[in-house]
């Protein structure tokens, strides 16, 4: 491929106004995993950071809501590059807002959390012009070595300590003050459901009318019992959003959250749900759902209420998720979590049954 790179990652404080970008990574339709980067992305990658192009090589890993490349120096991997969907996120001061609030996480004792690694300008972004003028946000994190958690047979062993985090997370949300021009989007709920769901309504999932009945009284439930849900210090802030297996990484006991694209406004108890994304219907999940608890409450208490609205939005969120699958490479699941229509009809089989049934013993 050809093309002339064109490195601008001039510091962004503010949010600028600009009209709407059509959200696309068709850009990287043709890659699949393994694949290198094209030609424009790995000589912006090596202008903005400083490296040798003869010596680095840019591998696809997975194409999501961004696309990811492990980024290798002299055949070792040293590096992860995240090249952001135009207009997803918000641009440079969106993922300047992200490096800022990962910023202020490092100083949690006991907390293991992705590097990001600075431009030759000192900036935690590049925006790198491809060979048709399209401008692309892309941000470098150091190498993380393990296993992801995705690939584990059975989770759950690790969801004690990732409960605990998140709820030092949240107590860290409600004394952290943001930074002047501190932007990012939110997810309410109308972020999750709907005709403006952020990944697409679910209702495209599946034109069965049985099934769409089911899922639509799980929705509807779960309105019911979040209407008492308010937006307040306690409750909302900002939030990781997506404390997934995919997202953490497990070396022996110890365990890295590597992936914080996703962070925003939210309610706190949102993080249980999302920790539980496309594996709510596996038979450990309850074992995980558990666990999340018991380290949750190590660090911040949770009520019975509390765990009402925690179930009500872990089914959201599988309906959310369900919308995802229709706006996502189907690769950027493991054929084994493919299939998320039958999960989420057990799911709300399972939540008209008992909202908290993923923590009922």
């Amino acid at each position: 491929m050809t093309g002339t790179a064109v490195v601008d990652d001039t510091p962004q404080v503010a949010p600028v106004p600009a009209p709407p970008v059509e959200q696309s990574l068709a850009a990287f339709d043709a890659l699949t995993a393994g694949a290198p980067s094209p030609y424009w992305l790995h000589r912006g990658v090596c202008a903005a950071w400083g490296l040798r192009p003869d010596r680095v090589d840019l591998v696809l890993v997975t194409v999501s809501e961004n696309a990811t490349f492990r980024l290798d120096v002299d055949g070792l991997p040293v590096g992860v590059v995240r090249v952001s969907q135009p207009g997803y996120v918000g641009g440079p001061a969106a993922i300047a807002s992200e490096f800022a609030w990962l910023g202020s996480l490092h100083g949690l004792d006991g907390v293991d959390l992705i590097a990001p690694v600075p431009t030759v300008r000192g900036t935690f972004h590049a925006v790198v012009k491809d060979q048709l003028g399209q401008a692309w946000t892309v941000v470098s994190t150091r190498f993380v070595r393990g296993t992801v958690l995705e690939d584990v047979a059975d989770p759950a062993p690790f969801y004690r300590t990732i409960g605990r985090w998140s709820a030092m997370f949240h107590e860290h949300s409600r004394t952290w003050t943001p930074p002047h021009g501190f932007t990012r989007f939110s997810w309410d709920l109308v972020d999750m459901v709907g005709p403006t769901a952020r990944w697409g309504p679910w209702e495209g999932a599946t034109s069965d009318h049985e099934q769409r009945a089911l899922l639509g009284d799980a929705q509807r439930r779960a309105f019911e019992l979040l209407a008492d849900l308010e937006k307040t210090p306690d409750s909302w802030g900002v939030i990781h959003a997506d404390l997934r297996p995919s997202n953490v990484m497990a070396s022996g006991d110890r365990l890295t959250v590597i992936d914080f694209d996703d962070c925003g406004w939210s309610y706190y108890l949102y993080d249980f749900a999302a920790s539980l994304s496309f594996v709510d219907a596996e038979p450990y999940a309850p074992a995980m759902a558990k666990a999340w608890v018991a380290g949750y409450q190590e660090v911040s208490p949770l009520t019975p209420r509390d765990l009402r609205h925690a179930g009500a939005l872990a089914m959201l969120r599988r309906l959310q998720l369900l919308g995802w699958t229709t706006t996502h490479r189907i690769d950027a699941l493991p054929p084994e979590l493919r299939d998320q229509l039958s999960g989420a009809l057990y799911c709300a089989r399972r939540f008209l049954e008992s909202p908290t049934w993923l923590l009922d013993d």
